[in-house]
């Protein structure tokens, strides 16, 4: 009798831990220990543009040692562009992305890394979970650009830079990876 009671606590445990991944899922997002740092910190990023101030937020994920592009974010996929949340793009007012027009809003920011070319993605769903659940037809615009090598940076990163009274470029920098949008307030 002992051995099947210890059995059968044996069997519990073992399913009261393999249920924990599936009902995590449940959860829009997973909940988190808010005591503990998050191991890809939150930051944003900001930049007043003519008399409009135009906002970033996002996760820093590290590199560790790791191919980024290519492997870790697959090529031809839906990255969130950051870890945890979805990164978000705050529009202040109507602009145009690499010529293309965009009205003012916030957004999630998503981008489908390439090997010669990315697509920027300004989806309307900004408060979501990653981009898991990315529905292409909430996409308001979506823009390609070009990849650049550049140094090691080995914590994600957004700038605003080349910027002027009516315009500025974003850049995405992880690991040896630059890539760049214009945003232009039209005049």
């Amino acid at each position: 009798m002992k051995r099947r009671s210890t059995a059968f606590a044996l069997f519990l445990a073992a399913t009261a831990y393999l249920a924990v991944p599936v009902s995590a899922q449940m959860y829009e997002h997973p909940p988190r220990d808010s005591s503990n740092p998050r191991v890809s910190p939150n930051a944003s990023v900001a930049q007043t543009i003519g008399t409009a101030e135009f906002s970033i937020k996002y996760s820093r994920p590290s590199v560790k040692g790791r191919v980024v592009f290519g492997e870790l974010e697959p090529f031809g996929k839906v990255w969130r562009t950051g870890a945890n949340e979805a990164t978000t793009i705050v529009i202040p007012v109507d602009v145009t992305v690499e010529g293309k027009p965009l009205a003012a809003g916030v957004y999630a920011l998503m981008t489908v890394p390439g090997e010669s070319e990315w697509s920027v993605i300004f989806n309307s769903q900004a408060k979501q979970w990653g981009a898991f659940k990315h529905e292409p037809e909430m996409d308001v615009l979506s823009v390609n650009v070009e990849p650049k090598a550049a140094s090691h940076h080995e914590m994600l990163e957004f700038s605003f830079e080349e910027v002027t009274a009516d315009a500025a470029t974003v850049v995405i920098r992880w690991g040896t990876t630059a890539v760049p949008f214009r945003i232009q307030i039209p005049g």
